[in-house]
């Protein structure tokens, strides 16, 4: 069986605390050979990049719900620890409109700076949109973007707005939501992704796929993604484990996740 990939997780978050080693033990149990682990602040893409190990990798930015702590110093430090190798991408960034946390301005210029740094480094982003996808498509339509693109995470989009983000080069990854009864849109949305611009992720702590529902999520619960979308597009598991994994390599060419 090919090793299985979580491309968001956010274990340095305090969910966490009681149990963190046990938390990535159950992961290797579980078959994972490849976690994102994201930053969401300053603080988190540090630790982030100091819990670095094989087959745990770091993504460093500051959360569209922060973006009011980002200075230049910020930048400066952020950009010093993605010069890490263990730093795969730029982010997690992006608008949220949903919950509006922090001033759409200051969300928006926040976007922009991480834009800007991903392309300066060549490193992919990674993107946060709720109910501001529009507005995501227009600031990527306008500003430089890193050769290998990056991640729409957590995708809840439509299949149109999927389809702009493909147009832009972007990899779709889809989490728990995707296993809800009711999702039948997004799992409609899965015949009309490339496969090989496909990720999964759990989006740890949050959004625990069907059979864990209402639990903290963990990396090790992706195997309930992975088989739900196997089954939605016809596939056995270890086929749909391969392709995310060309996938990964594809996206992030200086690694190997295991297989």
């Amino acid at each position: 069986m090919p090793a299985l990939a979580d491309t968001h997780a956010h274990l340095t978050f305090p969910d966490y605390d009681a149990d963190r080693n046990l938390v990535l033990q159950r992961a290797a149990d579980a078959g994972l050979g490849f976690i994102l682990n994201v930053g969401t602040d300053l603080p988190t893409s540090r630790w982030a990049v100091g819990m670095c190990r094989r087959g745990l990798w770091a993504a460093v930015g500051v959360h569209p719900h922060y973006a009011d702590r980002v200075t230049p110093a910020t930048l400066q430090d952020l950009a010093a620890l993605a010069a890490n190798p263990c730093v795969l991408a730029i982010g997690e960034t992006g608008l949220d409109y949903y919950r509006n946390r922090c001033p759409r301005e200051l969300q928006i210029e926040s976007f922009k700076v991480h834009l800007r740094m991903a392309t300066l480094l060549n490193k992919p982003v990674i993107i946060h949109s709720r109910e501001a996808h529009a507005a995501i498509l227009e600031l990527l339509r306008q500003e430089p973007l890193p050769a290998k693109r990056g991640i729409m995470h957590c995708f809840s989009g439509s299949a149109a707005e999927a389809r702009a983000f493909l147009d832009l080069g972007f990899h779709i990854s889809l989490a728990g939501p995707v296993t809800y009864p009711r999702a039948h849109e997004l799992r409609a949305l899965l015949h009309q992704l490339p496969l090989d611009r496909l990720l999964l992720e759990t989006d740890s702590p949050y959004l625990a796929p069907q059979p864990y529902r209402g639990l903290r999520n963990e990396p090790s619960y992706i195997q309930a993604t992975y088989e739900r979308v196997a089954a939605a597009l016809g596939l056995d598991v270890a086929r749909l484990a391969d392709q995310i994994n060309d996938n990964i390599r594809q996206l992030f060419p200086e690694i190997s996740p295991q297989a």
